[in-house]
C-alpha cells in the first residue's frame, strides 16, 4: 500500500487539451460529503501514517500533525472525481483544539495547491512537494535527527521570506483554510489567479476545549457558526468564484505542504461537503455538551465507555476502560472502545467496531536464517512465482529449464511446497500470475528451446501460454497463445480498470536483439488479450511496473545490443492512454528492477549481471544500482552502488519496522557456487549486508509469508534444486 509523490508530463497534456476545441468544464456539485482526514489515516490502517500522531486530550482523540508528509497529500482527484472546477456552494466542517501557537501565527488546517509547470525549462511535469526531511538521504536518530529537523524547519522558513522561487516550486494556493488567533481566514484563487482572502473575525477559540466549525460558502453569502452557536454572516461584494479550475491540483492537510504554516493543533474530522450547507447536519448536536460531528475517522473513535446515567461520578478512563486477555474475540459494536492484548505477538489493540486496530505491537527483528526446504527438481529452475490460491493455499510456479519434464506448480504443506500440477512448457524462463475479477490466471515465458541448430523456420515460432485456474478441476488448463521472441519476462497490472500483460521479447531466431517487446491489453467482448502497444528494446530481460501517486510508470530491463551490454534501460510512463520515455538510465546487462518505498522514499534497484563490449572479456564482478526519486530534479538519481557478481534478481522486503534487499548473485567468472547477501537498510548508510547465503547459480528469489512465519526461496539455473530459508525473528 502507498504514500503519494505525483508528477506528471504537463506540457504534453497542456497540448492535449488545448487542442480541443469544445471543453467541458463540470463543476462538483451533488457529491456526498467527502472526509478528507480519514482518506488519508485510512489509506494503510497496518502502520501509523507517517506525519501525524493520534492523540487524547480532553477524552476525545484528534490528529498532531508532527510534518508535512507524502502521505498527508493526495490528487483532488481522487476525491473530487470528474471534476475541473471547484464548487461554487460548500461547506467544509472541521473540528479541532488549538495551540498557543495557532494564537500568535497563521496556520493551515489544509490546503489546495495548483500543479505546478516551473521545471528550468525542461518539462517533466509536476511532482508533489516533499518536505526536506524526506528529501534527505541520510536520516539519523534521537537528537541529530530533531536537530537536523529544526534546523531545516527554520532554514525553510527563512526562505520563504527572502524568494518566492519556493512558493512557485510548490504551486500557488487554489484554495486554503487557516487560521490565525481569533481570525479564521478562507483563501482562494479570484479573478486572474489574485489571491482573495476571506476573513471571520472574532472567532473565540478555546485552548482548552474541543471546536467545531462549520463554514459555508453559497454564492455571494459566507456564514461561520462555531459549536452550533448562531452563524456569523461575512457581507461579501463579490460571489466566489465560478471558474476556480482544480485540474491536477493536490490536498495537503495541516500545512500547504512546508514546514511554515502547519498546523500545531489538535483535528478531529476534517469534511468538505461539495453543492451544499452541512449545517443542518452537524446542528444541533445529538446530545447536549456533545461534539457535533459529521464523519470521523474510525482510528479517533472515542475511547472511554459512558457510565450509566445513574452514576454521579464524573466517567473515569481508567475505570471504564476493560481489557481483554487471551485468545481473540470477533470486534464488533459491543465491544467498540474495548482493549485485546495478544500475549503471543505482545501487541495492544482497540476495538473500533469493526476491527482491531494495533496501539502497540512488538514488532519483528530479524535474528538469523535456518534452511527449512531443499527441494529437488526436475530440472534447474530459472524463475519462482509465489502466489495465494483461494480455496487452496499457498502455491508456486516453478519456470524449469527442461523441455521434457515440463515446469510445476508446487502447494505449500506443513513440511514445505510439494509439486501438485506439471504442465508443458518449453524452455521456460518465467512465471506471473494474475486475477481478473474473480478468475486467476498463470502465463508462463517459453523461450522456445531456441538453438543455433534448429532451422530458422521451425525456430521463429515461438509461442508463451496463458493457464486459467479451473475451480472445477482444480487444475490451470491452457486459456490463450501469444506469439513471443525468446520471452523472458512477463508483467501484469491494472491502469484506470484495464488489465494489461507486457512481455519481455529478448531476441529472434536471427539473434537480433533490438527488437518490439508488446503491451497486450485484456478485451472484455473477446475475452482474450490483444496487442495494445509495442516498444523498442535491447535484449530485453525484465519489466517492472509502479505507481507513484495516481502515476503509472514500466520500467525494462535492457541486457544486450548485439555489440554490449552497456546499454540504456528505459522507464516509462503512462501518458494519454499510451507509454512514453520518462527516462533513460545506463545499465550493463540489466536483468532486473526492483521498485520499494521506505518512509514515503521511492527506489529503484538494478541488476547488473556483467560488462562486455564486442570480442573482449565479460566482467561479472561489477556495480548493481540503488536509484532514489529526486523530487526537486523530477529524476531517479543514483543513491547506492552494491557490488554483486553476475546478479539476476532483487527481492525487497520488511520484517517489522525493518527493510531489506536479497540480491541473487549467480556467477563470479570462475563459480556458480557463491553467496547470495542479504542487506537491510540501515537508515543514512543505505544498504548494508547482514546475512550471507550459500547458493548455486542463483536465479529469482521470493519472500513470502505462512501463519505468521516469514520465508525466502531461492531457485538455481545450475542444479536441479531449490531451497526454502526460515527467517527466524525476536
Amino acid at each position: 500500500m502507498m504514500s503519494p509523490m505525483i508528477f506528471l508530463l504537463l506540457l504534453i497534456l497542456r497540448l492535449t487539451t488545448t487542442g480541443t476545441s469544445a471543453q467541458t468544464w463540470r463543476h462538483c456539485t451533488d457529491l456526498p460529503p467527502l472526509d478528507l482526514l480519514s482518506f488519508v489515516l485510512e489509506k494503510d490502517t497496518s502502520r501509523p501514517t507517517p506525519g501525524v500522531r493520534v492523540m487524547e486530550d480532553g477524552g476525545m482523540r484528534g490528529v498532531h500533525f508532527s510534518r508535512p508528509h507524502p502521505s498527508l497529500s493526495f490528487p483532488s482527484a481522487q476525491l473530487l472525481v470528474n471534476c475541473d472546477l471547484f464548487p461554487v456552494d460548500f461547506s467544509i466542517v472541521v473540528t479541532l483544539k488549538v495551540s498557543p501557537a495557532d494564537l500568535k501565527r497563521n496556520e493551515y488546517i489544509f490546503s489546495l495547491l495548483e500543479e505546478n509547470d516551473y521545471d528550468n525549462g525542461t518539462v517533466r511535469g509536476r511532482m508533489m512537494e516533499d518536505t526536506e526531511e524526506d528529501k534527505t538521504r541520510g536520516q539519523t536518530a534521537g537528537r541529530r535527527e530533531e536537530a537536523a529537523a529544526a534546523a531545516r524547519k527554520q532554514q525553510e522558513e527563512k526562505g520563504d521570506e527572502a524568494s518566492g522561487a519556493t512558493a512557485r516550486q510548490r504551486g500557488a494556493v487554489i484554495l486554503g483554510l487557516k487560521i490565525a488567533g481569533s481570525r479564521l481566514h478562507l483563501v482562494f484563487q479570484g479573478h486572474a489567479k489574485a489571491t482573495e482572502n476571506w476573513v471571520f473575525r472574532g472567532v473565540e477559540l478555546t485552548e482548552s476545549q474541543w471546536h467545531t466549525l462549520v463554514l459555508v460558502v453559497t454564492g455571494q453569502r459566507a456564514t461561520l457558526s462555531v459549536d452550533c452557536n448562531a452563524p456569523v454572516d461575512m457581507g461579501l461584494s463579490r460571489s466566489f468564484p465560478t471558474d476556480l479550475d482544480i485540474k491536477g491540483s493536490t490536498f495537503h492537510l495541516g500545512s500547504r505542504g512546508r514546514w511554515k504554516g502547519l498546523f500545531s493543533g489538535l483535528v478531529r474530522q476534517l469534511v468538505l461537503v461539495p453543492g451544499s450547507d452541512a449545517t443542518p447536519q452537524v446542528c444541533p448536536s445529538s446530545e447536549p455538551g456533545r461534539i457535533n460531528t459529521l464523519s470521523v475517522p474510525p482510528v479517533l473513535f472515542d475511547l472511554s465507555v459512558k457510565a450509566p446515567k445513574t452514576d454521579s461520578h464524573p466517567p473515569s478512563y481508567e475505570v471504564q476502560l476493560k481489557v481483554s486477555i487471551g485468545p481473540q474475540n470477533s470486534c464488533s459494536e459491543t465491544l467498540r472502545g474495548q482493549l485485546w492484548f495478544n500475549p503471543n505477538r505482545k501487541g495492544l489493540y482497540l476495538c473500533d467496531g469493526a476491527t482491531w486496530i494495533p496501539l502497540l505491537e512488538e514488532h519483528k527483528r530479524l535474528d538469523y536464517v535456518v534452511e527449512r526446504q531443499v527441494l529437488t527438481t526436475s530440472s534447474e529452475t530459472y524463475d519462482i512465482e509465489v502466489f495465494q490460491m483461494p480455496g487452496m493455499g499457498l502455491m508456486a510456479a516453478m519456470a524449469h529449464r527442461s523441455t521434457s519434464s515440463g515446469s510445476g506448480v508446487y502447494l505449500w504443506s506443513q513440511s514445505g511446497f510439494q509439486l501438485y500440477q506439471s504442465i508443458s512448457t518449453y524452455g521456460a524462463l518465467s512465471w506471473r500470475y494474475f486475477t481478473l475479477g474473480e478468475k486467476a490466471f498463470l502465463v508462463v515465458s517459453n523461450s522456445g528451446g531456441w538453438s543455433q541448430e534448429l532451422a530458422e523456420e521451425e525456430a521463429k515460432e515461438e509461442f508463451s501460454i496463458i493457464y486459467k485456474w479451473s475451480k472445477k478441476r482444480k487444475r490451470f488448463v491452457t486459456y490463450q497463445t501469444l506469439r513471443t521472441h525468446c520471452a523472458r519476462d512477463w508483467e501484469a497490472f491494472s491502469i484506470n480498470g484495464h488489465t494489461y500483460l507486457a512481455v519481455a521479447n529478448h531476441r529472434q531466431p536471427n539473434n537480433n536483439h533490438t527488437i518490439e517487446s508488446v503491451l497486450y491489453r485484456w478485451n472484455r467482448r473477446s475475452k482474450s488479450f490483444e496487442v495494445y502497444q509495442r516498444l523498442q528494446t535491447s535484449g530485453a530481460y525484465d519489466w517492472e511496473f509502479f505507481t507513484v501517486g495516481p502515476y503509472h510508470f514500466l520500467v525494462v530491463a535492457n541486457a544486450f545490443d548485439g555489440v554490449t551490454t552497456h546499454v540504456d534501460s528505459v522507464i516509462y510512463v503512462w501518458l494519454s492512454g499510451s507509454f512514453q520515455v520518462f527516462q533513460t538510465i545506463k545499465t550493463f546487462c540489466a536483468t532486473d528492477w526492483e521498485m520499494f518505498q521506505i518512509d514515503g522514499r521511492v527506489f529503484l534497484v538494478v541488476a547488473n549481471g556483467h560488462r562486455l563490449h564486442g570480442s573482449g572479456p565479460s566482467e561479472y564482478a561489477i556495480n548493481s544500482t540503488i536509484y532514489e526519486l529526486d523530487l526537486s530534479a523530477r529524476l531517479f538519481v543514483r543513491f547506492q552502488d552494491i557490488i554483486t557478481y553476475s546478479a539476476v534478481d532483487w527481492e525487497f522486503f520488511s520484517l517489522g519496522e525493518d527493510y531489506f534487499l536479497v540480491v541473487a548473485n549467480s556467477f563470479d567468472g570462475d563459480s556458480y557456487s557463491l553467496n547470495s547477501v542479504l542487506y537491510r537498510w540501515r537508515g543514512y548508510e543505505g544498504f548494508v549486508p547482514v546475512h550471507w547465503l550459500p547458493t548455486i547459480g542463483c536465479s529469482d528469489w521470493e519472500f513470502f509469508t505462512y501463519e505468521e512465519k516469514s520465508y525466502l526461496i531461492y531457485s538455481s539455473a545450475k542444479a536441479p534444486l531449490s531451497k526454502v530459508f526460515m527467517l527466524k525473528t525476536h
